[in-house]
């Protein structure tokens, strides 16, 4: 491996060498890029389109990608419902454990859907998440309705924007270029069950060199379960100015808070008995979240243009909730002893984040073949700094994070540092094949120090904890146009994750690191067949394989003394392999035709996921015994996951009707079926949940939506927590509905 990659570095930066040396040369065909992509899906009535072969300073040719385009998303956007929003793209497992839609949990192929954190997930291209390498969870997402597209790449998109196993989500924001007049408004306002209000305003427009956009949104609901109120409040505000046809400039901001009760989770016999109960109604937790963008493009020629951003992020995570060491058993109850609650856990996060990226791509030809070059260059510093009270919280019942004493149990700093460089270069070899070969180069260091608890009154302090590294991926992908719309593809790339922070903060004593540890990695492969087929008909047919070495766990071991200790160090692999399909139709719009229309589609996705390794440890009999899981299913991995809907349409109304069944998963790496007292481990059960919407535009400027998410009220969780938000299994929202009027206002 380590020769393979060796040979294609050379052979790419050789290239590079001599291209830079070359003249360009004219040529017949000419390739043009699209600087931006807005007139995707205007005259299309479907919401998934295929990415074209370059978009930006971006390529997509080779790669497992798929584009949502949200103004054609017939669902709930208001709540962020990612079951209906994602329903095209196969084998995207989706946690429904928070029906406010605040924390958006997405996965594929066998990954962890735990706030997103398996994808590298951006906003306008800059990361958004706390710590890409060190705690990448995506505590923030943007409100769907200002979004544009959802860009989705998997696999191979590693090389261009990181080496997440999952890919890269992007959500591209409206910035008004997309408008043609100086002022345009447009508003939707939103009830639903069980107390939901959205109000929605978004102002943009466009004059001269000068384009703009902005947003306010607020959303509110007591919420589906007891002890599940929420509010969020967020604004967006972009401008850009194009002073020459050849130069951009765009600054954006966004700031964000949210506020959410967690209701906690319950055993599998309290969810059938009632789904809307909770034991818990003292747990907060409590978001703010600012970005600041400053992006540049510059066209150098018609065939060559380079971009360049830096972003900041600056991001508080706090929260306030009793959670025992008994779990779910122990009651929350007043104390008749002392008259009051149990002291509260207070934890609190502190992201302070700045990064800069770098892209060029170009245009050139060597004799007959041509090619395009794409490069880059990253900068990224994050730090973190965790305060933790146990037991040290308020006794009240509502968000407070004030701590007795101010005294912090854990007061620990992590801090990441990252550069990396990527090429990536399409070789057109005639006019059907095109072979897309790619390296990134990613230096990374991460440290840990500080406070890490308090014993006898007394601080104890980690060993300072420092990890630094250089990784080189690679990858190939390949082409064949089998006409001019359908293709061929394959690919194959490798991905790692990095240590996480909480990986080099071990508590002392009876907790130790392994010197050697090591991040995970591995790679991931597809090979399918995509296009148009008659013009009505989208496919995207393809298998793929998924490996993830180096996992990182913790093992009981004892001492030659007898005692036991936790040693954190790299257990095991896993792999993923299947299949992933979709099919979507849609009638062709054309003048004249009959007024009524329709369309369908099926998505589907079959994962076997394993363990090719797992060590573990147990005490059986007293004495220490060592157990490979090997051959086990990967835990939150369905086997199958289908999603299947159908949309009629007559002149301004439009039906949806969608259906999403997803295979019982189990919730741990042993595979425990019968579900533990406390709810945390045990077999998910299967579950199939059918969605309702209808749309109405009434002339130019007025519309109207609703909608039944879960319309025969089904019973069913997705997730189980050891610790917050739980302890124990997350019930999904039973039956909800919406109603959202829009109203857009143009000068």
């Amino acid at each position: 491996m380590k020769k393979w990659l060796l040979v294609l570095w050379c052979t790419v930066f050789s290239f590079l060498d001599i291209l830079s040396q070359l003249p360009l040369q004219k040529d017949t065909t000419h390739y043009r890029y699209l600087p931006e992509i807005t007139l995707v899906g205007k005259y299309s009535r479907s919401d998934l389109q295929q990415m074209p072969e370059i978009v930006g300073m971006s390529i997509y040719a080779g790669k497992k990608s798929s584009l949502l385009v949200l103004k054609n998303v017939e669902g709930n956007l208001v709540t962020n419902n990612m079951r209906q929003v994602m329903a095209k793209i196969p084998g995207i497992h989706i946690w429904e454990s928070d029906g406010s839609g605040i924390q958006i949990g997405v996965a594929a192929r066998g990954l962890s859907p735990n706030r997103s954190w398996e994808f590298n997930v951006r906003q306008n291209g800059y990361d958004i998440a706390a710590d890409p390498y060190g705690y990448p969870e995506a505590y923030y997402n943007p409100q769907l309705q200002a979004v544009q597209r959802i860009e989705v790449v998997r696999g191979h998109g590693a090389l261009q924007y990181g080496p997440h196993f999952g890919g890269m989500i992007n959500y591209i924001l409206r910035d008004g270029s997309e408008f043609n007049k100086p002022v345009q408004v447009e508003t939707e306002q939103t009830v639903g069950s069980y107390g939901l209000y959205n109000h929605f305003t978004g102002v943009g427009g466009k004059a001269g060199k000068w384009n703009y956009y902005s947003f306010f949104d607020h959303r509110q609901a007591t919420g589906y379960r007891a002890n599940s109120r929420y509010f969020t409040y967020s604004g967006f505000g972009s401008v850009t100015y194009r002073p020459t046809n050849k130069l951009s400039i765009t600054l954006e901001y966004m700031r964000s808070h949210i506020r959410s009760q967690q209701p906690g989770g319950l055993a599998d016999a309290a969810i059938q008995m009632n789904n809307r109960q909770s034991i818990r109604a003292r747990n907060w937790m409590d978001i703010e979240w600012s970005t600041l963008a400053l992006r540049s493009r510059y066209d150098i020629s018609e065939r060559s243009r380079m971009e360049g951003k830096i972003f900041g992020l600056l991001g508080d995570r706090n929260s306030v909730g009793f959670l025992p060491s008994g779990g779910i058993n122990v009651v929350d109850a007043i104390d008749p002893v002392t008259n009051s609650y149990a002291p509260r856990n207070v934890n609190i996060d502190r992201y302070r984040n700045i990064g800069a990226e770098w892209k060029w791509i170009s245009e050139v030809n060597i004799g007959s073949v041509s090619s395009t070059i794409s490069g880059g260059l990253r900068f990224f510093q994050g730090n973190t700094n965790r305060l933790v009270a146990d037991g040290k919280g308020s006794t009240g019942t509502s968000y407070d994070v004030s701590v007795a004493g101010d005294i912090w149990t854990r007061d620990i700093d992590f801090n990441s540092r990252n550069y990396a460089a990527f090429a990536e270069q399409i070789f057109r070899l005639g006019k059907k094949w095109l072979v897309i070969p790619g390296i990134r180069y990613e230096w990374l260091e991460g440290r840990a120090r500080g406070q890490n608890t308090i014993q006898n009154g007394v601080p104890v302090y980690l060993i300072p904890q420092s990890l630094s590294r250089g990784f080189l991926l690679a990858g190939i992908g390949a082409e064949y146009h089998v006409s001019d719309r359908a293709e061929w593809y394959a690919n194959i790339t490798q991905a790692y994750r990095p240590v996480q922070f909480a990986d080099l903060s071990t508590p002392p004593g009876n907790d130790r690191i392994d010197p050697s540890l090591r991040d995970a990695e591995g790679f991931n492969a597809d090979f399918g067949i995509r296009g148009q087929i008659h013009k009505r008909l989208y496919l995207d047919a393809s298998i793929f394989y998924l490996f993830y070495g180096n996992r990182v766990g913790t093992l009981l071991e004892q001492d030659v003394n007898g005692s036991f200790y936790n040693w954190r160090t790299n257990i095991g692999s896993s792999r993923a392999r299947g299949l992933e399909l979709v099919l979507d139709y849609q009638a062709p719009i054309r003048k004249n035709q009959s007024d009524w229309k329709w369309g369908g589609f099926i998505s589907y996705a079959y994962n076997d996921a394993r363990y090719t390794r797992l060590q573990t440890t147990r005490i059986i009999n007293n004495q220490l015994t060592k157990l490979d899981l090997r051959n086990n299913r990967v835990e939150n991995a369905p086997e199958h996951t289908l999603r299947t809907g159908l949309n009629l349409q007559y002149r301004k109304i439009k039906l949806t009707g969608q259906y999403s069944y997803v295979s019982g998963v189990f919730s741990d790496a042993n595979n425990t079926v019968t579900p533990t007292a406390n709810g945390q481990n045990g077999w998910i059960p299967s579950y199939g949940v059918m969605d309702l919407t209808l749309s109405i535009s009434v002339r130019k400027n007025w519309s109207f939506r609703t909608g039944i998410n879960n319309l025969t009220d089904v019973v069913y969780f997705t997730r189980r927590a050891g610790g917050y938000p739980g302890p124990g299994a997350l019930p999904a929202d039973g039956r909800t509905g919406f109603m959202t009027i829009g109203y857009k206002l143009s000068n």
